[in-house]
Formats: C-alpha cells, sequence, structure tokens
C-alpha cells in the first residue's frame, strides 16, 4: 500500500482552450473537474495501476466535500482531516499547443489543532504502508520543518518516505534523510543555488542533494527525461511522447510509477519515465492506466549524456 500526504489539497478544473489572448472571451472545447493536489495525484495513479492506496489530506467546506466524493468514486481510500477552512479550488488552462497556466488558490490556514491531528491520522495511518508519499505546498499555518517532522516520524516507524516540495520545506526536511526527494527542474536549481544548462548540471545539483541528506533523488527533467541518482550510482531515462495534451500532474504519475516499482534502481525509474510519457498524452490531470504504457519506447541507461544542453535551461 502506497500512503500519501497531501497538506494542501484542492478542487482542479481544467479547461481546454484553442489559445489563452487576454482580456477576451475564450470558449473552451473540454473541461475537467479532478481532485487536486501532488499527493492526491500521485494517489489516483497507484489507483488507476490498480494498486491500493489511502489519501491523508486536510478537507474543509463544500469543495472539500467533493474531494473526498470524487476520490472515493476512483478507488482511493480516504483518511481526512476535518479542518474549518474551505479546500481551495485551482484553475488550469490547458492551450492546444501545449502551453499550460495554473492559477493556485492558497487554501486554508490549519489550526494547532488541526496540525497535530494531521501528523496523527498519518502515524495511525502508516502502519501498512510500503510507501509514504508526501507531496506538495505547506498550507498556511504549517511551519517550513513540518515535512522534516514528518519524515523523523516515519523512519522512527519503520516506514520508507518519498517527499516532492520545495523551498525552504525541502532544504529542512533533508537533514531527515528521506528515502527519496522528487525536485523539477526548477526546484533542483533553486535547491542548489545555481542554474542549470546541462544534464551534467543537474546530476551534480541531484549529487549535492544527496550530501545534504537525500538518499536518492528523482528528478524531473521535462521534456529531456528524468534522472535517477542514489549510492549505487547514476541512471539517465527518456522516452519518446508524439503528442503533448497536458503536463498537469506528469511528475507526480511519474513519482507513482517510481514506487509502484519499488522504488529504487533503473527499472523504477523506467517505470517513473513510462508513467510521466504517459501523463503528458492525456488531458487535464487524466492519470494513465497500465494500457496507456508504453515500456518500449523508454529508454533508461547509466551512461548519463552529461554535455547535453537543457531545452528548457533553468536560471
Amino acid at each position: 500500500m502506497i500512503l500519501t500526504v497531501t497538506p494542501n489539497p484542492s478542487l482542479d478544473r481544467t479547461y481546454e482552450v484553442p489559445s489563452l489572448d487576454r482580456g477576451e472571451v475564450i470558449r473552451a472545447t473540454g473541461e475537467r473537474m479532478d481532485p487536486g493536489g501532488k499527493g492526491v495525484n500521485v494517489s489516483r495513479a497507484v489507483a488507476a495501476a490498480g494498486r491500493r492506496t489511502v489519501a491523508v489530506l486536510p478537507l474543509g467546506g463544500a469543495p472539500g466535500a467533493l474531494v473526498a466524493d470524487l476520490l472515493d468514486a476512483q478507488g482511493i481510500e480516504v483518511a481526512p482531516v476535518p479542518v474549518t477552512g474551505a479546500t481551495r479550488s485551482n484553475i488550469a488552462l490547458a492551450e492546444a499547443d501545449g502551453v499550460l497556466t495554473k492559477i493556485n488558490a492558497p487554501g486554508p490556514e490549519l489550526s494547532a489543532e488541526e496540525q497535530e491531528l494531521l501528523l496523527e491520522t498519518v502515524r495511525a495511518q502508516s502502519r501498512d504502508a510500503d510507501w509514504i508519499a508526501c507531496c506538495g505546498s505547506l498550507p498556511r499555518g504549517l511551519a517550513p520543518a513540518w515535512y522534516a517532522d514528518v519524515v523523523a516520524r516515519a523512519h522512527a516507524g519503520g516506514a520508507r518516505i518519498a517527499l516532492d516540495t520545495s523551498g525552504r520545506a525541502l532544504l529542512e526536511a533533508l537533514r531527515e534523510r528521506p528515502d527519496v526527494v522528487k525536485p523539477n527542474a526548477e526546484e533542483l536549481a533553486e535547491a542548489v543555488g545555481r542554474p542549470l544548462a546541462t544534464v551534467g548540471d543537474a546530476v551534480k545539483a541531484a549529487e549535492e542533494l544527496r550530501e545534504m541528506g537525500a538518499r536518492a533523488v528523482l528528478a524531473s527533467l521535462g521534456a529531456d527525461g528524468q534522472l535517477l541518482v542514489d549510492g549505487a550510482g547514476a541512471w539517465f531515462g527518456s522516452a519518446r511522447v508524439d503528442v503533448v495534451r497536458s503536463n498537469v500532474g506528469a511528475g507526480d504519475s511519474s513519482l507513482a510509477g517510481f514506487l509502484i516499482a519499488g522504488g529504487s534502481g533503473p527499472e523504477a525509474l523506467a517505470s517513473a519515465v513510462a508513467h510521466g510519457a504517459a501523463a503528458v498524452q492525456l488531458p487535464g490531470s487524466v492519470m494513465p492506466t497500465p494500457g496507456d504504457l508504453d515500456l518500449a519506447a523508454v529508454t533508461v541507461t547509466a551512461d548519463v549524456p552529461v554535455d547535453r544542453e537543457l531545452s528548457e535551461p533553468v536560471s
């Protein structure tokens, strides 16, 4: 079972539009409403793969109730933490050329009692978990060190933990040695405080995160592929993608694929790449099923192309 923790979940509305023209009336060609948040998306991808998952998340108001209903309809067990504030609602505008514009609301502020209940719910639900995936931004009220506390408690209980967050929350958590962290290129550059222009730059940055405490780094480099750097070495994975429809949740799908395949080594990286590649070819934040995966299109190698320039360098 994979347990996910989403401290700041959302109700996500995605509209497909021909193009985004400011100040104009835009007619959507398609729309979706999904439960959102990075950890929620990991659970959705795990459930789409036919595996058991439990989602821990604070929920409040009518949007929170709708998130719980949508997750239940997808076969995801929900361990809700009732909060006074309403769950946030986000909007994504997906253009025909693959460009995505997102508007994310801040979310409710959690009281001290709600914060403690969230931690206790994670502890109670983690007994049967093979992995705990903590993902996303922290809501108002939670200190940057909150994820570090979750990692410490998870390890004390014998659980493995994957972390997908950024900024100070990531840096604070590294001291507790999470089993795997999953930054994208921008988050990786922010963590080491310098730009990334090549795959080799990304490898060096991932190695620095390991020096800071991460036991493994699974880094998403967008269209350029993914890196896995751990104590055994470094691997680079990429896949052929014919049409990009939406990258919403693609990184979360990748993390789910990585954990489903065991959470370590090149085989898990191949699964992560396959899940991410399948996700970007689906509309909105639809998560891929096993039938959507094309492992034959995935290449994983220990011969990392360190001199390859990133198609979207991070400054």
